[in-house]
């Protein structure tokens, strides 16, 4: 019994009683209000409820069908909600028809710079500014992050643009100076599993991008959103930036299967980071139209004005006429797919 499915015509009351019964058990709820039906999640271990006690809930005024799902993730399930999820940020929405691009570099490295590369994309169409005020590197002598400094300027580039901040958030302490400063708390590949800052992040009313770790299935993916949507936090939009294989050509392997094979396993909304992916800016521009194509809905694209003076991932990253012209490719592509960019 984990999914709960009310009658047109259920009434508040009937909801409560509903609730009430499952939290006697032991158990949470997630309540989702749909146009046609509202559907109750129940969180928690369902396995101890008895066929007997399940055959007495069924009962229950207002219920049509109590289910049950095999699927260790059930609030990303589309068994528990089959619409497609949007986040709404600033009135530009992630999962629905348009394509959102989001761009910038790799990590803020000064005033200038970021609010010189935000002009630039927005120029040329993107439709969010990312960057890495704390960053995570593989050595601890490669630059770090500017901090809550560099969350400042990131502030002051959205104010002279209007294009919503995405940045990483990579421990709980940081958790209120990011926040105040971001649109979108990025989870990195690094930090998917990293069950107490989802946790953390699941209790804010904040959008999260989660990206899947560089060595994790699509199931464990989802689990790790199943954590944050556990504590209340729908806003969740997945990323794909490429896995761990034995391939050494490319940075990562970028998994544009995963794209198609998310679509009917959940409602939430999917992106793709190809920067990431292939780890090589002339291999950029391909995979995000094959993303596109693919059926994502938008895509995170690093983008730098002098990639080779970056102190972050400068090889991987664009310069603004090369994502200008992108850009432009990418319109074509989307269209022939039904969507717009």
């Amino acid at each position: 019994m984990d999914i709960i499915v009310l009658k047109p015509n259920a009434t508040e009351e009937d909801i409560r009683r509903i609730v009430k019964k499952l939290e006697s058990r032991g158990l949470g709820v997630n309540i989702s209000k749909g146009t046609e039906r509202t559907v109750i999640g129940v969180i928690g271990d369902t396995s101890k409820i008895s066929e007997e006690e399940e055959d007495a809930i069924r009962v229950m005024p207002g219920i049509e069908d109590v289910m049950r799902i095999l699927k260790p993730y059930k609030l990303a399930s589309r068994d528990f909600k089959a619409d497609d999820t949007t986040v709404d940020i600033e009135g530009k929405v992630i999962g629905g028809r348009k394509i959102q691009i989001i761009a910038g570099p790799c990590a803020v490295e000064s005033r200038t710079m970021i609010i010189n590369i935000a002009e630039k994309v927005k120029e040329a169409g993107a439709s969010f500014l990312r960057g890495g005020a704390f960053k995570p590197r593989t050595s601890p002598y490669s630059f770090q992050g500017l901090g809550e400094e560099g969350l400042k300027y990131l502030a002051e580039a959205r104010e002279r643009t209007g294009l919503p901040v995405v940045t990483e958030l990579m421990d709980p302490r940081d958790i209120e100076v990011v926040i105040k400063y971001a649109d979108i708390v990025q989870i990195g590949a690094r930090n998917m599993q990293n069950f107490r800052l989802l946790l953390e992040v699941g209790s804010r009313d904040k959008p999260i991008l989660l990206k899947r770790g560089f060595s994790a299935t699509i199931k464990e993916w989802l689990m790790a959103a199943e954590y944050i949507m556990s504590k209340g936090n729908q806003k969740i939009i997945l990323c794909e930036r490429g896995v761990r294989t034995f391939e050494t050509a490319t940075r990562n392997t970028l998994d544009l299967s995963a794209v198609p094979v998310l679509k009917q396993l959940t409602h939430l909304p999917v992106v793709v980071d190809p920067s990431h992916g292939v780890g090589k800016w002339d291999l950029v521009a391909p995979m995000s139209k094959a993303a596109v194509a693919a059926g994502a809905d938008g895509l995170l694209i690093e983008v730098h004005m002098n990639p080779e003076e970056a102190l972050s991932d400068g090889e991987q990253s664009l310069k603004p006429d090369y994502f200008k012209k992108l850009m432009s490719e990418l319109r074509p592509i989307a269209s022939a797919v039904g969507r717009d960019i």
